[in-house]
């Protein structure tokens, strides 16, 4: 009996919630904004948007709640997000919506509302411009970390340290169509530390390579294995037709690294960094044995093998 007590009075709540947030304030005009401006003035009328944003986020929080204490009833409810990523897109569509709202009254402010003087909508103009600021750094701010974490799942999912999540799924669809999400995410990759970023290894990184290096949708692009992206580095075999059975090459960024040693090509990735390419050359490698006489000896061959890796700017 409790149970369904219990489940009677969240229903209620729910009902409650939904009938204080169904208001026709989605069919905002621009027509009515104005006649809320005169009648309310535009800083009122911001901070009423401001709000109802505030307790949009707010109904999304309670709703999460309702549905995970329902769950915990054994209840079958529909799922509302399980981590912030929903939530912060939903977010950042809101603030974004109420900069523009600020900034359209913004430069009404400047001329002036009908029937008032220039000094009042001056005034208005320069109290919408405050807030207007004040809205454009939250928008920022969440924007950032809407930003954070979709790289941080995308970086995850590109690592294979997880699945990724949303973040992961739009990484992999960007990287197939060579998209900016995705090679952003691949340069911070190559670019980023070992120990903190990870690598990317595997047919991932294969596909990402092609994708880095603006490959996508060519037929004649050479062909990539063993590809190693991480640390400032990229490594891997390429085949072509004049390699046809593959050559090792090494790859450093220009701003973490020194230039290298011997004959190098300078190749630029889609996000304009600048990168040191080298291949295997033939060098000439001994192999120490036993002589039949005691002493050392050296069976010599030639083997491809890439030059010494050049030193990192930071340590040098």
């Amino acid at each position: 009996m409790r149970k369904y007590k219990r489940i009677i009075m969240l229903l209620v709540v729910m009902t409650a919630l939904f009938c204080c947030f169904s208001t026709t304030a989605f069919a905002f005009s621009e027509s009515d904004a104005q006649s809320a401006v005169d009648s309310a003035g535009k800083e009122a009328v911001a901070g009423n948007v401001f709000i109802w944003f505030l307790c949009a986020v707010a109904f999304l929080k309670v709703s999460q709640k309702i549905d995970s204490f329902m769950s915990s009833l054994g209840i079958n409810v529909g799922h509302t997000g399980g981590s912030m990523i929903a939530e912060a897109m939903i977010a950042a569509r809101g603030f974004t919506a109420v900069k523009n709202f600020g900034s359209a009254f913004t430069g009404r402010g400047v001329r002036g509302a009908p029937g008032t003087a220039g000094s009042a909508g001056a005034k208005g103009a320069a109290g919408m411009a405050g807030m207007a600021g004040a809205m454009g750094a939250m928008s920022g701010g969440l924007a950032g970390v809407v930003s954070r974490q979709f790289g941080s799942s995308a970086v995850k999912q590109a690592t294979g340290q997880s699945s990724g999540g949303l973040g992961g799924r739009m990484f992999n669809s960007s990287m197939e169509k060579g998209g900016d999400f995705a090679n952003n995410v691949i340069g911070s990759i190559a670019r980023g530390n070992v120990n903190t970023t990870g690598t990317m290894t595997g047919e991932t990184a294969v596909k990402a390579f092609h994708s880095y290096m603006g490959h996508t949708g060519q037929a004649d692009a050479p062909s990539f294995s063993a590809v190693e992206i991480g640390g400032g580095r990229i490594s891997g075999v390429e085949t072509t037709v004049e390699n046809p059975n593959g050559i090792e090459f090494g790859m450093y960024n220009a701003d973490q690294y020194m230039a290298p040693e011997g004959d190098y090509s300078t190749v630029k990735a889609v996000d304009g960094s600048k990168w040191y390419k080298q291949y295997a050359a033939d060098t000439v490698e001994k192999t120490p044995y036993m002589a039949p006489d005691g002493k050392i000896a050296y069976n010599e061959s030639i083997v491809q093998k890439l030059p010494r890796m050049p030193h990192r700017k930071d340590k040098v």
